[in-house]
């Protein structure tokens, strides 16, 4: 008997209800396995259907069709002598479940369903499946006939349980339950499971690939043995790009890692994994035998199969590797690239249109084009699935790229759309930027449009609305700049329509958005403006990290125009310039920073706050450059400029989702979009805080202020209070704040030009007390 099992888990870039094209990506997978000597083959989550049916998953043709494809493995050739589990839905006793099929040889040998389901962030699996909860457990599933006629099987084991082969122990489980605080491996490899299985669908997220390795790495560190970890990489018809990242880890030890980003649809990773070193690791564990002891049991399906192989001692085995990390820059660079890609290819559309202003975020947009042809390029030269794609795309079966910039040209148009308030500098920016890129660039003029609708307004009001730097009303001013933005937008998707159109080329372009995560958070968009298009790539990334990427693309890609677009102030140049220049900026406008945006956007939505949290923490964070009064004003007017704009998430372009706070209402970040912008109980609840510090602050004081005084002051001042003050204070009595019962505060307020001893007591001289008399308070309990 051998002691070496050659295992593989895989990446694939499925796509939702593909049913013909999943299936092709499987069996690709299991060929790639077989060819690199694997004798087990796993893949990530709900792989037979794509992750993203969502409500298709209510339908019975999704479940019938997942069947289908079952069918096909089962009967495929390249599917024997080799054991294999792939991810779908799965109806039991009219219940359904996302779970694994594990079959080899064309026999089921175990249906095991997801027993902890994910309804965080951005998923929502209790609303299409079910979790199973009786642990240990294994029931009866009786198989559809088309099923029964190929496996000979009426039924199968549906349950919680390991699977048996002659030569280990294998365990299973899905996404969620490695991320949960009851973990099923743990008691799994308690009673003896080596190996363990897990089928992902984990998303792209900023500073995320982390979490995924080191869960990987403390299971199998914590409990032995060697964890097999395969998802979904790419965008499956939905604004998530999934992580990718399949890995083997044995022993607390990675053997092998796949990649997070990449073009190509499969991926497989291999390791060869000696199963005595897992025995021996765990035996070296004492605390881990003796829970083992006394673990319960797992029901265990028997297969006569052997993952190692006779006189396999001089098989190479693994060596130890490192994931890499990619930093928050780079992640930009490839994930949203690849996002990009991704939906291009499945659209049927011939490119991308870009009206591209010449400011950080539209520059943003055209860079990551720019790094998704970069992609392109280098994946042409070893996948001709990613050639054949781009001389559909570009109608040209001749072609193939061999420099990033010349594709763009191919695949990408932009436009500068000045007005009478745009400034020479940033149309010779996007001028520039856009050669440096590649694009096909144009420029247009809109105010001859802008006349025209605002002539119409006119010609049937009698009016002529004003910008406020000619004397106009805050209403005219904000009309004046949105007639501007909502016309870039028509033009926009006109030229996108014909600009392949007039250069004899097939197919229409995708309209680009550029709206980063904070303008949305805050409202600071004009609804049906340039912001709406088709997809967004930066929509989910924060102001202050795409200045950091496009630090990186200067390094990276070479674009020297970036240094001056990012030394340029952001501004909308939807208002007048003022001699020649600017006199409008963004962050005049909001009333704040983007990196307080950032801030506040993860106070509401990572930790949860509302207005009174939010300012509870802030006086912390900020309290050395803010006063709570400051950041009481600060908080409120986030809050009102959010109530007032929420309503603008209903119609946010899609992005791809990148930051944990981003505000898209689609299923990431649930909340009404009509709301009271007033906040009064909210805004009270901070008002009360608000004078309690002050309180507090104040008594701190007083007790500064006395210790400073020469005793013959605190005496006069004594005796001037045991008077009453008759004619020189106002005695008023208040309820005592604080805790610990009753008591009487009393508040006397001195009039500095009638009492000597008031003006002895509180001496000019001193800085410290050379207090605003007429407003200071002394509280005497």
């Amino acid at each position: 008997m051998g002691r070496k099992a050659t295992l593989a888990c895989c990446s694939l870039n499925q796509w939702a209800l593909d049913f013909e094209g999943n299936l092709c990506r499987i069996i690709t997978s299991i060929k790639e396995a077989k060819k690199k000597g694997a004798a087990y083959r796993t893949g990530p989550e709900l792989e037979v259907t794509g992750y993203s049916c969502q409500d298709h998953f209510h339908e019975s043709d999704t479940l019938l069709h997942s069947w289908e494809v079952l069918a096909e493995l089962l009967l495929h050739p390249v599917c024997r002598d080799i054991i294999i589990d792939v991810g779908m839905p799965v109806m039991h006793r009219n219940v359904t479940y996302n779970c694994r099929v594990v079959f080899l040889n064309s026999v089921i040998l175990l249906i095991r369903p997801k027993k902890t389901l994910c309804d965080t962030g951005n998923y929502r699996e209790t609303r299409w499946f079910t979790a199973w909860t009786k642990d240990r457990e294994t029931e009866p599933l009786h198989l559809p006939r088309m099923i029964s006629a190929i496996t000979d099987q009426r039924t199968v084991p549906f349950g919680d349980a390991l699977l048996s082969t002659r030569d280990t122990c294998i365990g299973y489980e899905i996404c969620e339950e490695l991320w949960s605080p009851q973990s099923s491996h743990v008691p799994q490899t308690l009673d003896g499971a080596e190996i363990l299985l897990n089928g992902s669908g984990s998303h792209f997220e900023l500073r995320k690939a982390y979490v995924a390795f080191e869960l990987v790495r403390s299971a199998s560190a914590k409990c032995g043995g060697c964890y097999l970890f395969s998802n979904m990489r790419g965008g499956d018809g939905d604004r998530l790009y999934f992580n990718g990242c399949a890995s083997i880890c044995v022993n607390g030890q990675f053997a092998a890692v796949g990649r997070q980003f990449a073009l190509e649809e499969v991926e497989v990773v291999t390791a060869t994994v000696d199963l005595e070193e897992i025995r021996t690791y765990r035996n070296q564990v004492r605390s881990r035998q003796r829970q083992a002891a006394s673990a319960p049991s797992y029901p265990r399906v028997t297969t006569d199969f052997s993952l190692s192989r006779d006189g396999d001692l001089a098989l190479p085995s693994w060596t130890a590797v490192q994931p890499v990390y990619h930093t928050p820059e780079e992640e930009i660079a490839l994930g949203p690239a690849c996002w990009l890609w991704d939906y291009l290819r499945r659209s049927g559309q011939g490119g991308f249109f870009l009206p591209l202003s010449g400011g950080v975020d539209s520059s943003s947009t055209a860079c990551l084009v720019a790094s998704m042809c970069r992609l392109v390029v280098a994946s042409v030269k070893k996948d001709s699935r990613v050639l054949e794609t781009v001389r559909r795309i570009t109608g040209d079966a001749e072609y193939t790229p061999t420099e990033p910039r010349e594709l763009c040209g191919r695949l990408f148009t932009t436009c500068y759309m000045g007005s009478e308030n745009s400034s020479a500098e940033t149309r010779a920016r996007a001028a520039q930027l856009a050669a440096e890129v590649g694009s096909y660039h144009l420029s247009i003029a809109i105010d001859v449009a802008v006349s025209a609708v605002l002539g119409i307004f006119t010609t049937a009001t009698g009016l002529v609305p004003k910008f406020r730097a000619k004397g106009g009303t805050p209403r005219e001013n904000l009309a004046l700049q949105n007639v501007q933005a909502r016309l870039r937008m028509v033009l926009a998707y006109l030229f996108a329509q014909l600009t392949l159109w007039v250069r004899s080329k097939p197919g229409g372009l995708l309209v680009l958005g550029s709206a980063n995560v904070d303008e949305s958070l805050r409202g600071y968009m004009t609804k049906y403006d340039c912001s709406s298009a088709d997809i967004n790539p930066i929509g989910g990334i924060s102001k202050t990290d795409l200045k950091s990427f496009l630090r990186y693309a200067r390094r990276k890609f070479g674009f020297a125009s970036l240094d001056g677009i990012m030394e340029a102030p952001p501004t909308a140049e939807l208002e007048p310039l003022a001699d020649g220049r600017l006199a409008q900026t963004d962050e005049e406008d909001m009333g704040m920073t983007y990196a307080e945006l950032s801030v506040y956007g993860k106070l509401r939505k990572e930790q949860c706050c509302g207005p009174y949290s939010m300012f509870c923490k802030l006086i912390q964070t900020w309290s050395d450059s803010c006063t709570p009064e400051q950041v009481a004003d600060k908080v409120r007017h986030f809050y009102r400029c959010y109530a007032v704009n929420r309503h603008k998430m209903t119609v946010l372009t899609p992005a791809v989702h990148a930051e944990a706070y981003g505000p898209d209402d689609n299923r990431h970040d649930h909340r009404p979009f009509l709301y009271n912008a007033a906040w009064t109980w909210q805004f009270r609840a901070i008002d009360v805080a608000l004078k309690q510090l002050q309180a507090q602050e104040g008594r701190g004081k007083e007790r500064n202020d006395r210790s400073q005084l020469t005793e013959r002051q605190r005496a006069e001042l004594n005796d001037f209070s045991r008077a009453g003050g008759a004619g020189y204070s106002k005695l008023n009595t208040q309820p005592k704040s604080g805790g610990g019962g009753g008591g009487v505060g009393v508040s006397v307020t001195y009039n500095i030009e009638q009492g000597d001893a008031a003006k002895r007591c509180i001496s000019p001289s001193n800085q410290q007390q050379a207090l605003k008399v007429s407003r200071h308070t002394f509280h005497m309990v």
